[in-house]
């Protein structure tokens, strides 16, 4: 059956995601393309993929940036929407992609508010809303900086915006947040080292004082995290303790 929409063509990096990427998929159904990049075939994620039509390819975590690139030169898409497994098309900004690709733009890359739901609660402070993402973006036109992290779209190409948002949903569970909490250390602990960061009074300064006390001070109290409860304190000590562990796990790393 043909879709109803030829030109747009959907990425995504995935691992780990079996919990999640059923919804994110089901929710852009009416892309032609679905490529999504995992970091081993083995992992449930890739057989849940094939389920909802995407084409699977295994390529190690060489960077956040890098890797999105990667799935991003094996869509056949004429316009691209990047999405992350966690993540929701809300039926509004569904109607808002499908607009732009029909009329070919005018804009090259498009952001839009993003929507955090922690513990499913919409975090409306604390810097968490809108939370703006580039993500609809014309093939050839706009790519994923290469970074490990923090990876934003550049484009030398005009920009535009989309008022409907996309949801995301990164953290059900206090078992997630804690997985992804390690996990996100871990990795950037290993960057750090790759690039000849090592321990040290200045690092542990930055890591474990300044860097988590300024983040939370700014999110938690100046941005008004406080006001959304439980689940918005909890957002601001994430990034606080991500910090703080990375510091830990690049100490692990000392020897090597």
């Amino acid at each position: 059956m043909a879709r109803r929409n030829p030109r747009l063509g959907i990425v995504m990096m995935a691992a780990n995601a079996e919990e999640t990427i059923g919804a994110a998929l089901q929710s852009v159904s009416f892309a032609d393309d679905i490529v999504v990049v995992v970091p081993s075939l083995s992992d449930g994620t890739a057989q849940l993929a094939r389920r909802h039509g995407a084409r699977v390819f295994a390529h190690p975590l060489q960077g956040f940036g890098p890797t999105k690139n990667f799935s991003i030169g094996k869509s056949k898409g004429e316009w691209l929407f990047s999405l992350d497994s966690d993540e929701i098309v809300t039926p509004a900004l569904r109607r808002e992609i499908q607009a732009v690709v029909a009329a070919d733009g005018p804009h090259d890359l498009y952001g839009l508010p993003r929507r955090n739901f922690y513990f499913g609660k919409w975090l409306r402070h604390g810097g968490k809303y809108p939370d703006r993402q580039y993500r609809l973006f014309r093939r050839g036109a706009a790519r994923f900086a290469p970074k490990h992290l923090h990876e934003g779209m550049v484009t030398a190409g005009s920009r535009g915006r989309l008022a409907a948002p996309l949801d995301h949903h990164p953290y059900r569970s206090m078992g997630e947040f804690f997985r992804k909490l390690v996990f996100y250390a871990a990795y950037d602990a290993e960057h750090l080292h790759a690039k000849g960061v090592r321990p040290g009074f200045a690092v542990a300064f930055r890591y474990c004082a300044w860097r988590p006390g300024t983040r939370f001070l700014k999110r938690y109290v100046l941005k008004g995290g406080f006001l959304d409860g439980t689940p918005g304190l909890l957002a601001c000590l994430h990034d606080a303790l991500t910090n703080i562990l990375t510091y830990s796990f690049l100490s692990g790393l000392k020897s090597r």
